[in-house]
């Protein structure tokens, strides 16, 4: 009678003579050899998705009631064909006629809400944050999305952006992958995330932080700390895409406004920390000449008002 063959699954199929003649040959390597395929055919496969990904662009903007401002964003950019999701916190109602373009009139006030909104309603595979003062460069949709297609395990990508003068809009850090120190310099425009990332692990917006807000700051740094925090990567992808208004960074950290709200800052991630915290703070806005020496004591207490603030919220 004919010998009875014997089926096996492809990583543990039978040896051959060769194979067995090899002083190396190890049962175990072979399997390790398949599996190496195998992880290296899904990653294939999984770029090979990313390149069909559809990309959203989400707008936060308030008080429009005509479209002016979109022809603006994206006069680099006429064949612009992916979906735009526009949030508009108005009591105006914005119209925008185009196929991939969607409108929400919402009546909430606060950029994190408008932010939050944006993600529970996006649909597309990855979406990039944007604001209504900004102007896309040409084919920035393709860097976007060829980013992921570079880093398939990446949940959120950080790009960079010029100023309207072509310069860089701040000094970048030469880093790929984000710590709890690097997600401190981003700003929301240049955010771009996975959605299906995003919405699975609840990552949202912190309603406190933020223009509109009660402490009018950090919002993205609070977004993305909460990300890490959830264990998700976030890259930065040294590609500008594109360009905003430089603005007096000094002035606006001297400001009662910004230091209220740093206060509030510290007192969410560092606890009875956050004293010395706004201390050094302080410190070094007097060093870099963004405060006086008599204004010390009173952005001093004003930082300590922005703490009490926060503490009180969290009960």
């Amino acid at each position: 009678p004919e010998p009875t063959k014997v089926t096996s699954w492809p990583f543990f199929s039978n040896p051959s003579l060769r194979e067995l003649c090899n002083p190396l040959y190890s049962p175990i390597n072979k399997i390790l050899i398949n599996f190496s395929t195998f992880v290296q055919i899904w990653f294939l496969m999984n770029n090979v998705a990313n390149k069909n990904a559809t990309l959203e662009i989400l707008v936060s903007t308030k008080d429009q009631n005509n479209d002016t401002f979109i022809h603006k964003m994206f006069k680099n950019c006429p064949n612009f064909s992916h979906q735009v999701l526009v949030i508009n916190q108005s009591n105006n109602k914005l119209n925008i006629y185009k196929d991939n373009f969607h409108v929400i009139n919402s009546d909430e006030i606060g950029l994190s809400r408008s932010r939050n909104l944006a993600i529970k309603t996006a649909k597309s595979d990855l979406c990039l944050f944007s604001d209504d003062d900004i102007i896309y460069e040409p084919n920035f949709d393709s860097v976007v999305i060829k980013a992921f297609d570079l880093l398939p395990d990446a949940d959120i990508i950080t790009f960079q952006m010029n100023d309207f003068e072509g310069n860089l809009f701040k000094k970048y850090p030469k880093i790929s992958l984000h710590n709890k120190k690097s997600v401190s310099i981003v700003n929301s425009v240049v955010i771009a995330f996975r959605r299906a990332s995003v919405k699975s692990n609840h990552v949202l917006f912190d309603t406190n932080f933020g223009l509109g807000s009660i402490f009018e700051t950090a919002d993205e740094y609070v977004f993305l700390r909460n990300a890490l925090d959830k264990k998700l990567k976030i890259y930065h992808h040294p590609s500008v895409i594109l360009s905003h208004n430089i603005e007096s960074s000094g002035q606006k950290a001297g400001s009662d406004k910004i230091i209220f709200a740093r206060g509030g800052l510290f007192a969410k991630y560092y606890g009875i920390l956050s004293y010395f915290k706004l201390f050094h703070y302080i410190f070094l806005l007097f060093k870099l000449k963004f405060i006086s020496f008599d204004q010390v004591i009173l952005k001093y207490s004003k930082g300590l008002e922005g703490i009490k603030r926060y503490n009180k919220i969290k009960i």
